[in-house]
């Protein structure tokens, strides 16, 4: 998989894939509830945003967003649902973490919905730490070296 950061030509594509992704797993879609996909390179200027290819299609997407001084937060992974567990979001993930080293973070946090076993399994298997957990959303977190 080529990984490599954003840019306005992968807009529909990404697009596609993240509302993809959540139409997989909740059944349904609010489109008012996600507008930071309407500009993606607007939305996440700050920050950085991952697409990874295979061959012509883009099959990943994953960015990484300033939290703090020393914390980065991980956001909007998605893997096409065709192309799962063929390493594509271990790959993203790595990809981001190398990332937020190069900027100097200390640490890394995100989240998944708790209900969402499969993100929980894979988040913990790549070396992340529950740090707080509610009915709807189990927070994670990852020390950088």
């Amino acid at each position: 998989m080529d990984i490599r950061p954003f840019h306005p030509t992968d807009q529909p594509a990404a697009k596609a894939l993240i509302l993809a992704g959540l139409v997989a797993h909740w059944g349904w879609l609010d489109p008012a509830l996600n507008p930071d996909l309407d500009d993606i390179a607007a939305s996440y200027a700050s920050g950085v945003f991952l697409v990874g290819y295979e061959g012509a299609r883009l099959v990943a997407t994953g960015a990484l967003m300033p939290e703090g001084e020393q914390t980065g937060r991980i956001v909007r992974m998605s893997v096409d649902g065709r192309e799962r567990r063929k390493g594509y979001g271990r790959d993203l993930l790595h990809a981001l973490l190398q990332t937020a080293q190069e900027l100097g973070y200390t640490q890394v946090v995100l989240e998944t919905t708790a209900t969402w076993a499969d993100a929980i399994q894979f988040y913990e298997a790549n070396g992340f730490c529950r740090t707080r957990e509610t009915d709807e959303d189990i927070h994670f977190i990852q020390a950088i070296a």
